[in-house]
């Protein structure tokens, strides 16, 4: 218990110097998007304790009440002109959409508007303004101590960002990144940064590689160096982080931390988006969360984290362009994965987290026959519907026995209580902590014990079905039949 609770504190204790989160961003962007109670039972479910709103939504807010979760409200950029104009309008907004409801919904952070300098260019002038009075309001009634402020900017007015010792802001905004930065270290507020490497890999024409992009572990010769300092890039997140802050030292600001309020991978793209997959957004979230909650930091900053939000909880189906832009999030509208994160040793921030988790497959270099007559027995007398192994169903690829027996093995070892002996199959399988989920093959161990196919619609088909795997493969021997009921039944005994 005292292990599970200092698990626990890594992801729910306070930012600071030296404390890293992961939250994720709440888009709204769906044709059925959830109702708020169901949008807070998933955060729930998944022990997600940090969420950023691209708004204040009463209905949101109200359904995080007494969740303890950490919540960012933001000034939409509709309503930024309104308020950098206005002290009593900037009031009222914290009246109505803080006050209101702290303390017993947890907000403790406003981001004022979003990427106001390339969406919203003619409101920059008053943004500094807008921070200002949102943070008098907040001093007003005695929670600027608890609530910070501050306003997400893109990447993209970091010019020159490699080397990242290079790296300074683009000239043109200097009259209010100063002013910017001026009040962000007066308050103690976070300098929030948007990062996304997928799409400096995409507008880098090669000379990004990919694995650099994914975080994926580079051999020494391969890590990018910056002449200037001599320190070692080994991805793209770090790269950008640090380009931040050495830009903000070339304005004599080095001791403003860095929040990232958006990062990602999209799983799905166009023909022209060949890198939007499955297998790279789960590659790279799952990696980020790892980097991110291991408190590495960066090569400027080792181990002072950098904490960063995940674009996005769910798939945004009404997105305006490309493919890859509706397709950002971790979960479907209904909740269900888009994949299964591969999450071992990073704590417990998300419920489909691998760690301590334990599955069941084919040995490897194993007798095909052996694999064969316990495939044959899981899916038949050990009562396994096996109808994601059915052509055209996300587990039949690859259409092998080895991983078609691993689905059966451990489908039966999850029911059996994850029972030592539930994982023998007379010699053939073995325990291991490797998630063998593929695409959309979910494991049932990798979703919080509830097996969850993804683009399945197949009914559940018991092994008597005429079209199971069951019924097309050779008969279990009596004698294998009678070893694998013996161990079972020692196993539930134990």
């Amino acid at each position: 218990m005292a292990l599970l609770f200092l698990l626990l504190l890594v992801v729910v204790s306070a930012a600071s110097a030296d404390e890293a989160f992961i939250g994720v961003n709440i888009g709204t962007d769906l044709s059925d998007m959830p109702d708020p109670t169901q949008v807070v039972a998933l955060l729930k479910k998944q022990q997600i304790r940090y969420v950023r709103l691209y708004n204040a939504d009463r209905g949101m807010l109200l359904a995080l009440a007494n969740t303890g979760i950490k919540v960012a409200v933001s000034v939409p950029n509709e309503q930024l002109l309104a308020i950098g104009q206005s002290n009593s309008t900037a009031a009222n907004w914290v009246s109505q959409n803080v006050v209101s409801h702290y303390p017993a919904t947890n907000i403790t952070t406003v981001c004022v508007g979003s990427e106001v300098f390339t969406s919203l260019p003619n409101a920059a002038p008053i943004l500094v303004n807008a921070l200002r009075f949102i943070q008098s309001a907040l001093v007003a009634s005695n929670l600027d101590r608890q609530i910070k402020v501050s306003t997400p900017l893109p990447s993209s007015i970091i010019l020159d960002p490699f080397p990242p010792s290079q790296a300074f802001f683009n000239h043109s905004l200097n009259r209010v990144l100063v002013p910017m930065l001026s009040f962000l270290q007066s308050t103690g507020s976070y300098f929030m940064l948007n990062v996304y490497p997928y799409y400096d890999y995409m507008q880098s024409n090669g000379v990004i590689p990919l694995d650099y992009a994914l975080f994926k572990p580079l051999p020494a010769n391969r890590e990018v160096v910056d002449a200037n300092t001599l320190l070692h890039y080994t991805n793209v997140f770090d790269a950008m982080v640090d380009a931040a802050f050495f830009a903000m030292a070339s304005l004599n600001f080095t001791n403003i931390p860095v929040l990232v309020t958006e990062s990602g991978w999209p799983s799905k793209g166009d023909s022209h988006e060949p890198d939007a997959t499955i297998e790279n957004a789960n590659t790279y979230n799952s990696n980020l969360i790892r980097h991110v909650l291991n408190k590495t930091g960066t090569p400027k900053h080792p181990g002072i984290a950098v904490s960063a939000y995940i674009y996005e909880l769910y798939n945004e189906d009404t997105r305006p362009g490309p493919l890859s832009e509706k397709n950002w999030g971790l979960f479907d509208g209904n909740g269900v994965p888009i994949y299964i994160l591969r999450l071992t040793g990073s704590g417990s921030v998300l419920a489909n987290d691998t760690t301590n988790q334990t599955y069941c497959a084919a040995k490897d270099g194993a007798d095909s026959k052996m694999l064969q007559a316990a495939l044959d027995w899981a899916c038949g007398p050990g009562k396994v519907d096996c109808s994601p192994l059915l052509q055209g169903q996300p587990c039949y690829e690859p259409d092998t026995v080895s991983a078609h027996a691993t689905y059966a093995f451990d489908a039966y070892y999850q029911k059996n209580g994850q029972a030592p002996l539930a994982c023998d199959f007379n010699g053939v399988a073995a325990i291991t902590t490797t998630n063998p989920s593929h695409g959309s093959c979910l494991f049932l161990g990798s979703s919080d014990k509830n097996a969850t196919f993804l683009n399945s619609t197949a009914p559940a088909m018991s092994s008597k079905s005429s079209g199971s795997p069951a019924q097309q493969c050779n008969p279990v021997s009596a004698a294998y039949f009678m070893i694998v009921v013996v161990s079972i039944a020692s196993a539930l005994l134990l």
